[in-house]
């Protein structure tokens, strides 16, 4: 009876623990090359109490991009839903500014350095064409692809800023393929 007991302990717990703390994702499409590849599974830490910050990779569910009017003032425009995997460039009060000549992100002031990017960020189509610099709304944030050539992003008209409400959770742990599993920067 007591391992019987202990079984079920230990699935109700799982089943628990994978219901309200950590979600599995698995990866579509190229936009975070060369961090994650189309495929991946991941472990996304859903509590809602997690703090989100500059550099965490994060799993949004989007069906309303939040843009810019011109003059500043942020409104709601209606997309097809999508779940998106991207880093987080920038929080809620902070300064984004894309220097498109030289193809780096500036974040109050300073240049982000950016190891983990697959390619400079040179397009200047898309939902912030300028506007830049843009300062991130309270209870945003801005993201980005690390394959910047190839990301639907905050850059565009179909995502904008991101609701923090809108954030499924924070990549923690790549899981499969096996040969690449562990922790996610």
């Amino acid at each position: 009876m007591d391992f019987l007991e202990t079984l079920l302990i230990t699935f109700f717990v799982t089943v628990m623990i994978f219901t309200y703390c950590f979600k599995i994702y698995v990866v579509k499409g190229e936009s975070m090359q060369e961090t994650l590849f189309s495929g991946d599974k991941l472990i996304v830490e859903t509590l809602p109490f997690t703090k989100l910050s500059q550099g965490d990779i994060i799993v949004a569910n989007i069906s309303e991009a939040r843009l810019l009017d011109d003059s500043g003032d942020l409104y709601d425009k209606a997309v097809s839903h999508k779940t998106i995997v991207k880093r987080i460039i920038a929080c809620e009060g902070q300064s984004v500014d894309i220097d498109f000549s030289r193809g780096k992100v500036i974040i109050d002031g300073e240049e982000l350095t950016e190891s983990y990017t697959s390619g400079l960020t040179h397009s200047d189509e898309g939902a912030f064409t300028g506007k830049y610099p843009v300062t991130v709304p309270s209870g945003y944030l801005f993201v980005m692809g690390d394959n910047r050539r190839n990301s639907l992003d905050s850059r565009s008209y179909d995502i904008g800023f991101v609701s923090v409400d809108d954030v499924v959770g924070k990549v923690v742990f790549r899981i499969a393929p096996a040969e690449k599993a562990g922790r996610v920067k």
